[in-house]
């Protein structure tokens, strides 16, 4: 897939795929606070990913979704702000069958997002002029 980004202004950058495109910018007072960070979109994507694999998980048995949510919390070196752990929790719906608790939890895990995270990818940054 190919992501075009472009500058928009000020610190918004936009990145353009396959009909959509999703808007960043930085908080203030770096940025106008117009949109979500990049690194938090990286973020919400996590969750996002892992929250397709239980919903479907559900879809896929009959179980109903109403209630059904997952939180993430981030936790972050006091001293660097570096990342330190991604906390993810499903929240269960009330009667949601304690048989399929584990089974849950691993269809979380195998979101794409994170399993990127176990095994990263290599990057090639170049400098060029036109595509």
């Amino acid at each position: 897939m190919r992501i075009e980004v472009t500058f928009p202004g000020e610190k918004r950058v936009d990145a353009s795929f396959e009909g959509f495109v999703v808007r960043t910018d930085q908080p203030e007072p770096w940025g106008g606070g117009t949109a979500p960070a990049p690194f938090d979109m990286f973020l919400a994507s996590l969750a996002t990913c892992a929250g397709i694999y239980v919903v479907s998980f559900c879809q896929q048995r009959g179980i109903p979704e109403e209630g059904l949510k997952l939180v993430q919390d981030t936790l972050r070196d006091p001293d660097t702000k570096a990342l330190k752990e991604v906390q993810l929790k499903i929240v269960l719906p009330d009667g949601f069958p304690e048989k399929y608790h584990g089974a849950i939890m691993r269809a979380a895990e195998q979101c794409a997002v994170k399993r990127l995270m176990d095994a990263p990818p290599s990057f090639t940054v170049t400098v060029g002029s036109g595509m």
